[in-house]
């Protein structure tokens, strides 16, 4: 019998080369986004995520095997704080009792830069699940490239609050994370193509093992994850950035 996998962000990028992978192997994929995808959604309101959780239900007849959220946004604005963080924990919610039922498995899209610095107010609001205080505390940050990373950590910070929970772990759903560092997609083709940029990024982002990811390699990960063989492994950030996370913290983790 075929699983049934959603994935968020499934137009281009990381979901849209996992969404290749899922039907490369005879599964059924169901990709949420803006444009050209099974369900037509905007994940950055409240009403678009219920909107969202409906249709995906209806799309997917209740059975959902695997949920994968790739949709992000890394424009340096609030909107990052209704996208990166609440579109994807409140779709998890939204959709646990069917992923529940099905003895499925949930895989988010971190990043490395949820190592780097984030802006304090903006995270614990993120935690408390408090959109309109998060969004204003972004607002004010004065860096505002601190509001991405301020997104992925609390994102990090939530699966691992959650993953051990009587209603995920103790409910039989696995929930992990995959932190790429610089991936090719539309996401980094500016980035990349001006020197100047990408030498900071090189920089930020050092990947001494083989350079940059294709959306792909992450896409490969990600389905390991919601694998059926995946059933002990629970709260974890897998870092697939090509040893960037491991240059830059070689001392203070294991």
């Amino acid at each position: 019998m075929s699983r049934k996998i959603v994935v968020t962000g499934a137009a281009s990028g990381i979901g849209a080369a996992t969404v290749a992978l899922i039907r490369a192997r005879g599964d059924v994929a169901i990709g949420v986004d803006l444009r050209d995808v099974e369900v037509i959604a905007d994940l950055s309101t409240p009403a678009g995520r219920s909107e969202a959780v409906a249709k995906i239900l209806e799309a997917t007849d209740g059975q959902i095997d695997g949920l994968i959220t790739c949709a992000g946004l890394s424009n340096n604005s609030t909107m990052q704080v209704n996208v990166n963080f609440f579109g994807t924990t409140e779709l998890v919610e939204g959709l646990l009792p069917a992923i529940t039922a099905s003895g499925g498995k949930v895989a988010l899209v971190a990043s490395i830069s949820a190592t780097q610095p984030s802006d304090a107010a903006t995270v614990e609001a993120l935690l408390a699940g408090d959109e309109e205080a998060a969004v204003e505390a972004a607002g004010k940050v004065e860096r505002v490239q601190a509001i991405y990373p301020s997104t992925k950590f609390a994102l990090v910070q939530w699966m691992r609050r959650n993953a051990g929970t009587p209603a995920f772990a103790g409910a039989g759903v696995p929930m992990n994370a995959i932190a790429p560092g610089v991936v090719l997609s539309p996401m980094t083709d500016a980035l990349i193509a001006d020197p100047k940029m990408k030498a900071i990024m090189d920089a930020a982002v050092p990947s001494p093992l083989g350079g940059y990811a294709s959306a792909a390699e992450i896409g490969q990960a990600l389905l390991w994850l919601v694998a059926a063989e995946n059933t002990k492994m629970t709260g974890q950030i897998i870092f697939v950035d090509s040893g960037a996370e491991v240059t830059l913290r070689p001392a203070d983790h294991f």
